[in-house]
């Protein structure tokens, strides 16, 4: 017997469609810029279908915030192609 997947919220597949074409990653403001809110950034985080990373780029320390699509993550948007999210 198969199990079913949940669903992905359209603002959640928006946010991996949106990680899945950067190759290194996006930063937490880019992600904001393009209207990702911090509770689905979190959201993806703790369903492991993002990671984080933390930068220090220079001295004194400024702090990026990296964000990364998982394997599970690219595995959940290709289950969902064809299914209408919001632009990204």
């Amino acid at each position: 017997m198969k199990v079913r997947e949940k669903p992905i919220p359209p603002d959640q597949r928006r946010a991996l469609t949106l990680l899945a074409g950067c190759s290194d990653g996006c930063t937490e403001l880019m992600l904001l810029a393009h209207r990702v809110s911090i509770e689905t950034m979190f959201e993806l985080i703790n369903a492991r279908l993002a990671s984080v990373t933390i930068e220090c780029l220079a001295r004194p320390a400024i702090e990026v915030t990296r964000v990364q699509i998982t394997p599970a993550g690219r595995a959940a948007i290709s289950g969902h192609q064809g299914t209408p999210a919001d632009d990204p």
